[in-house]
């Protein structure tokens, strides 16, 4: 299989059809295999993915470190084409819990030193605050990246999370390459004013969430246990009735599924991928069967008939239940 490209915005360069995303890895899912890990990573770059997506708040850094280790250990070739996506911004305490975000130019500096260090790189690819800081007028935030990109640092802005009106200040003080935001079929809510107005100023998107953490990836049971730890443990989606609900759309979504002899997870990559040229998901696979799976939604096919069973399936608004606890919605650009 030959891994097709998108180009990352229209100043930005072109990367793999589908992106790694690597948070799972290291933090908020349960516990995760480190070898398995890095193998992961060298799987996906073997098969073509360029674009690994992480934050130097996941794991406290350790999901950098594990970038860095797995970038060091591949083939050459295959290290110069990785392309790397930071978020950064989000404060944490020692015993992992959040305490808000800073956007400060001289933090931003900050974060970007101590990332470049534990990815053992000389420049990050994308770089963008996780979360907009209230108290940090968004032009400042990106002003900041915008030197880190003069000195050599950084090669594009991106932004993360943000509503319509962020994105045109943000793209009125540097060049926006890309926004990241969740994305999914039971996440639609980029699409009434978000989506239009990046495709208007020419940012791509990169979707995370596109199996909605599991959710709609056609493995989660109803009976699963989750640790404490696990984000979903918490999530208003993974809650009671509203999981109930919600794994009812996932077999209505599998029946299309079995039709066409893919898995559900298949299914629902390759609807986010048939929503634009402009628009890459990022896999949240932490093993190379899960990687395996993922890739296969690029040989999946969807034509109007598939696409109106899945609307119908799984219309906009279906899904029971906020994206994430009430508390880190009101960060959130969307719905």
């Amino acid at each position: 299989m030959t891994m097709p490209t998108r180009p990352l915005g229209t100043t930005g360069p072109q990367v793999s059809a589908l992106g790694l995303g690597c948070m799972g890895m290291s933090a908020l899912y349960g516990d995760a295999d480190r070898a398995e890990s890095i193998a992961t990573i060298h799987a996906a770059l073997d098969a073509g993915v360029t674009l690994l997506d992480t934050g130097d708040f996941y794991g406290m850094g350790h999901n950098e470190l594990l970038i860095g280790e797995a970038l060091r250990a591949a083939p050459a070739e295959l290290r110069e084409k990785a392309k790397v996506s930071v978020k950064f911004g989000a404060l944490r305490g020692p015993d992992g819990e959040w305490s808000g975000f800073d956007g400060r130019p001289a933090a931003v500096k900050n974060f970007a030193a101590y990332s470049l260090q534990r990815l053992g790189v000389d420049h990050i690819d994308v770089y963008r605050i996780s979360r907009l800081d209230p108290d940090v007028p968004i032009e400042e935030t990106v002003g900041a990246i915008a030197e880190l990109i003069e000195k050599g640092h950084v090669r594009h802005v991106g932004l993360s999370e943000v509503g319509a009106e962020t994105i045109r200040r943000a793209a009125a003080t540097a060049p926006v390459t890309d926004l990241q935001i969740e994305y999914s079929l039971i996440s639609r809510g980029i699409e009434a004013e978000i989506l239009p107005t990046t495709r208007e100023l020419g940012i791509s998107v990169t979707a995370y969430g596109v199996l909605s953490r599991g959710l709609i990836s056609g493995h989660f049971t109803r009976d699963r246990q989750l640790a404490a730890h696990d984000f979903r443990a918490h999530s208003p989606r993974f809650q009671g009735d509203n999981l109930r609900h919600n794994l009812d759309l996932v077999e209505a979504l599998r029946k299309i599924a079995e039709r066409k002899g893919v898995s559900v997870a298949q299914i629902a990559i390759a609807w986010v991928l048939s929503r634009g040229e402009d628009i890459v998901p990022l896999v949240g696979a932490r093993t190379r069967e899960r990687l395996t799976e993922s890739l296969g939604a690029l040989d999946v096919t969807l034509d109007e008939t598939d696409l109106t069973a899945i609307e119908e399936a799984v219309p906009p608004g279906a899904a029971a239940g906020d994206r994430y606890p009430a508390p880190q919605m009101a960060h959130l650009g969307t719905e």
